[in-house]
């Protein structure tokens, strides 16, 4: 047995290699042939294990030729990232020891704290002792920091929540942009805020939160008896790449007693860029802040933080230890599994201790940089060329943008540019993903990748341009 998995071990190394060192020349991504599409959802329960061997040939000849595409330097697609390699090795030595990170005295619960430490470090914030931990993305991070919002919100309205519940609060409204991700009102929902109760406010022409309309909408709700208690801010939004102001947001936060959390899933660690650092000034006031290391930081999947100012606010919001879990040992702040909703948790640290080591705080601001630095370049072409236009500053590493060729209507761009994505990533040479901004369809280009060039740029214009002009000679053809 310890023969035949050190084989297949080398073995599935050297396939992960031939892999990584053939994505760049492979097509980025291309829909599966349906007969293999059908072969993997119909496969059936087998009676008889299989060898290693047979496994990996699996893998080899029906799993990898088909990608999602995110490895590839030509992926501009949604927010994801190619994997560092060095996460992806220390990913196996993580699923070989397998340990549960609630808590305890061994290696990956203190690492835990570590990197932690060190990603509050490299965004420039505050960390108190326990003051966060690794969770499955930002989805569920969001879900732990608007938790203890929540809660502090009860508390100080004289309520206990945790054992009451919500019935007979009055209601707690939290105010959000347009811009706002999808998980922050799925975490109003979950939480049992309702949705309804997330307010919208106005963002200005560039999709900032607009501190007028913020200040209007929390003396309505005061005046009408409900109760505001969180703001969420963007350190990237996902349409644009747009960074809230968030000095003055603060401020307002403070005055208002509103707990302040900041959506930095994608965009947080843009603040290693020299060149954009001073959209984050403020950055550090706030009293939460969930962020992606599976993101910009090139963790393999699946890898989110949450941060806050105050760790006996998550505390308060999730311990609960039975008695099969008590642990004499676990010193001032017990375990992980009572700072989030997770009681058994992966052993995440590790792949991310791996890809920021591996670099080294330097390393990982000069890719930042480069991704910043692509974007702006490639925003700048998009001016250049009267065939494209830009939609929106590029503030981050995300260009928005759409291809609005001479003597086309408004309503035939609208829908020229709502199926030129798909058109786009079906020819296999970019790929890059549509979206809706200020009532515009559009193209979102997302650099995250270090190893995008001048040239990847180059062709994805071209693409966007030949993909175009065929689907509009296509339309007047079948006319």
């Amino acid at each position: 047995m310890n023969d035949d998995f050190r084989s297949a071990a080398q073995a599935a190394a050297q396939l992960v290699a031939d892999y990584l060192d053939e994505l760049p020349s492979r097509p980025v991504w291309q829909p599966m042939d349906p007969a293999e599409r059908s072969a993997l959802l119909e496969l059936e329960l087998p009676e008889d294990g299989a060898g290693f061997a047979e496994l990996l040939e699996t893998v080899e000849r029906k799993i990898m030729p088909h990608p999602m595409g995110n490895g590839n330097p030509r992926f501009f697609g949604w927010v994801n990232s190619s994997p560092q390699p060095a996460g992806i090795l220390a990913t196996l030595a993580a699923s070989a020891m397998n340990p549960s990170s609630a808590g305890g005295d061994h290696a990956d619960v203190h690492l835990e704290r570590a990197v932690v430490r060190w990603i509050a470090e490299l965004v420039g914030f505050p960390h108190p002792a326990g003051g966060g931990l690794l969770t499955s993305g930002t989805s569920m991070a969001t879900i732990v920091c608007l938790a203890a919002a929540r809660n502090r919100a009860a508390r100080n309205a004289g309520w206990d929540v945790r054992e009451d519940g919500l019935a007979g609060m009055p209601p707690l409204v939290g105010y959000v942009t347009g811009e706002a991700h999808s998980c922050v009102r799925k975490a109003a929902e979950l939480l049992g805020l309702g949705s309804k109760h997330l307010r919208v406010v106005e963002s200005d022409a560039d999709g900032h939160l607009r501190l007028d309309s913020l200040e209007k909408a929390v003396a309505e709700d005061r005046a009408a008896g409900r109760l505001p208690f969180l703001v969420v801010a963007s350190a990237g939004t996902v349409g644009t790449g747009a960074v809230d102001p968030f000095e003055p947001i603060a401020d307002l936060a403070a005055r208002e007693g509103l707990w302040f959390h900041i959506d930095g899933a994608y965009g947080a660690f843009g603040v290693l860029d020299p060149q954009i650092s001073h959209r984050y000034a403020g950055l550090e006031r706030a009293d939460s802040l969930a962020l992606d290391p599976h993101k910009w930081l090139g963790v393999p999947v699946d890898c989110g933080c949450a941060l806050v100012r105050d760790a006996q606010e998550l505390r308060g919001t999730f311990s609960l230890v039975p008695s099969y879990l008590r642990d004499e040992e676990a010193g001032g702040l017990g375990w992980f599994s009572e700072y989030g909703t997770e009681q058994t948790r992966p052993f995440r640290s590790l792949k991310v201790w791996a890809s920021i080591a591996h670099r080294g705080r330097s390393g990982v601001a000069r890719d930042i940089a480069h991704c910043t630095g692509q974007a702006r370049r490639l925003g700048e072409w998009v001016e250049q060329d009267p065939e494209l236009e830009l939609l929106a500053p590029v503030e981050t590493s995300i260009v928005a943008f759409r291809f609005r060729p001479a003597g086309l209507g408004e309503k035939a761009v609208q829908q020229l540019n709502s199926v030129l994505p798909v058109a786009i990533q079906q020819r296999g040479r970019v790929f890059v993903t549509g979206a809706v901004y200020q009532g515009q369809e559009m193209l979102r280009a997302c650099v995250l990748n270090s190893a995008t060039t001048d040239a990847d740029l180059r062709l994805l214009l071209e693409e966007v341009k030949s993909a175009g002009a065929e689907l509009l000679d296509r339309g007047r053809t079948s006319k």
